[in-house]
């Protein structure tokens, strides 16, 4: 669609009736939006993904019962962009050959905790409320990887257990709203991880009912026997949208929003039927309700995420910077290809419904679709949380049932080797997460010898104490002396050997 001589036009309900020549926009009453949900952690993702189904809602004319209200803790920008566009924005969905706009109205009201906790309890507390989900990323949880337990130690939990009032986590505001909920007598609201993590739905559990225990133990039993955590998978790719591609927007649709969301064409939503209040229609556009999600989080986890791990941070060493760049290289598109197709698929479940050798197809268009390349710096963040989650499980089982994993291995080697903190040509890289300053010095005192980081507990727990993988990574890491697509090429051609 290109841009016509009209004046650009801020994005408020006001401007909407002339904004419909050039966008989707909503066609139904916003202010008939009852807002029946509240989700913590209004990020791109979240908008391009279930927002936009609570949008179909409305837009269906299905249901007017499942407004959101946007709760943020940590960044005033997003409550200044909502509240100036009427908690409107736009979502650009770009496919190979179009790009789809359309204005989002589902956000009712958006909230920033950091202003004032009460307005946020209000929400919560109010028996319209009857879901809340979150999108708080995986480290958001205050879990540790390998025991499974909630962190009591952290500071802020100490902090929510002394003024309960006034929480500085998101579990802290839902444990004292759902304690204020028992106390009135109002039912509880499900609670509704959307994160990209195995397991959501019992890690929203095990904080939930964790810091209510710390609280009160009956407080806790109440919580864990009448509250509902369904897990759910989400896949819909969403990079973050640079002011520059925010400016192009702009100048396409002539639509002055600050903050529009870009995304694929494809979305998907699977949830575990499992509520312990009402559950929005979401059935009727588009979402699967399914007894048990874990197939479902598994393909995806091991397929989508473990990809973008293993071709992240070799791509990067070899110079490319976006997804696309490193999927039209046919060394890196064959790598991916092959991972998937040999080393991971063969160990996973077919959930019904779905055909694994199709959604390995699609993944493979997916990354390699130039209107919508996802930021290679973006991808290679908080590796030491990626690392167990999507790329390690897959190892250990390959491992136990002898099956083929030198391009697995290579993932790590890489990763190891992007953890140095420079690329081939001597650039510096961007290294971060929550572990950054204990991995980088491991990584640049240590040279080839990936050892000292393999002892790191957090992150491979014990399989890094087993010889053999540690000679399986050493010979990685040293196949990685010759560059990132030497070393592709070089395992590809050995890749299917027993017991690689």
């Amino acid at each position: 669609m290109a841009h016509t001589t009209h004046p650009d036009l801020p994005l408020t309900n006001a401007t909407l009736p002339a904004l419909a020549g050039r966008v989707a926009v909503p066609t139904y009453d916003r202010a008939a939006l009852r807002p029946g949900l509240v989700h913590f952690g209004v990020g791109g993702f979240h908008r391009a993904h279930q927002a936009v189904y609570l949008d179909e809602l409305a837009e269906r004319g299905v249901s007017s019962d499942w407004g959101i209200t946007g709760v943020g803790l940590h960044n005033p920008a997003m409550s200044e962009v909502m509240k100036a566009q009427d908690c409107l924005y736009m979502v650009v969905a770009r496919g190979p050959d179009e790009d789809r706009a359309r204005v989002v109205g589902a956000m009712r009201e958006y909230l920033f905790g950091g202003e004032s906790s009460e307005p946020v309890f209000d929400a919560l507390v109010s028996p319209e409320t009857r879901l809340v989900t979150l999108t708080i990323t995986g480290s958001g949880y205050l879990i540790d990887p390998h025991t499974g337990e909630f962190d009591t130690d952290d500071e802020n939990v100490a902090a929510d257990l002394e003024d309960p009032g006034n929480p500085d986590t998101v579990f802290g505001y839902l444990v004292e709203s759902l304690d204020r909920r028992r106390r009135a007598g109002t039912p509880p609201f499900t609670v509704l991880s959307c994160d990209n993590m195995q397991h959501n739905g019992h890690a929203a559990r095990t904080a939930t009912v964790s810091l209510a225990r710390l609280r009160d133990e009956r407080l806790g039993d109440w919580v864990d026997r009448n509250v509902a955590f369904p897990g759910c998978m989400v896949d819909r790719i969403t990079p973050h949208t640079t002011p520059e591609e925010r400016d192009a927007i702009v100048a396409t649709f002539g639509v002055e929003d600050r903050w529009p969301v870009i995304t694929e064409p494809f979305s998907q939503w699977v949830v575990e039927d499992r509520f312990c209040n009402e559950r929005p229609p979401l059935d009727s556009v588009g979402v699967q309700f399914v007894d048990d999600v874990e197939p479902y989080e598994l393909v995806k986890t091991r397929l989508l995420n473990g990809s973008h791990f293993a071709f992240a941070y070799l791509g990067y060493l070899a110079g490319y910077r976006l997804s696309s760049e490193v999927m039209a290289d046919p060394v890196f598109h064959e790598y991916v290809a092959t991972l998937m197709r040999d080393e991971v698929a063969p160990l996973l479940p077919q959930p019904p419904g779905m055909d694994l050798a199709h959604y390995q197809r699609t993944l493979l268009e997916r990354f390699a679709n130039p209107k919508i390349p996802d930021q290679l710096a973006r991808l290679c963040r908080r590796g030491s949380q990626k690392m167990p989650m999507y790329v390690l499980p897959s190892i250990r089982e390959a491992r136990d049932r002898r099956r083929p994993h030198r391009l697995l291995t290579l993932s790590v080697a890489g990763w190891f080797r992007y953890l140095r903190g420079r690329d081939y040509a001597g650039e510096e890289v961007p290294v971060e997460g929550p572990m950054r300053d204990t991995l980088l010095p491991l990584a640049e005192e240590a040279g080839d010898d990936p050892r000292p980081l393999l002892d790191v507990a957090e992150v491979f727990g014990d399989l890094g104490k087993d010889p053999r993988f540690v000679a399986e990574v050493t010979e990685a890491v040293q196949a990685l002396r010759e560059g990132p697509r030497e070393a592709v090429t070089a395992y590809l051609a050995a890749a299917g050997e027993p017991g690689g």
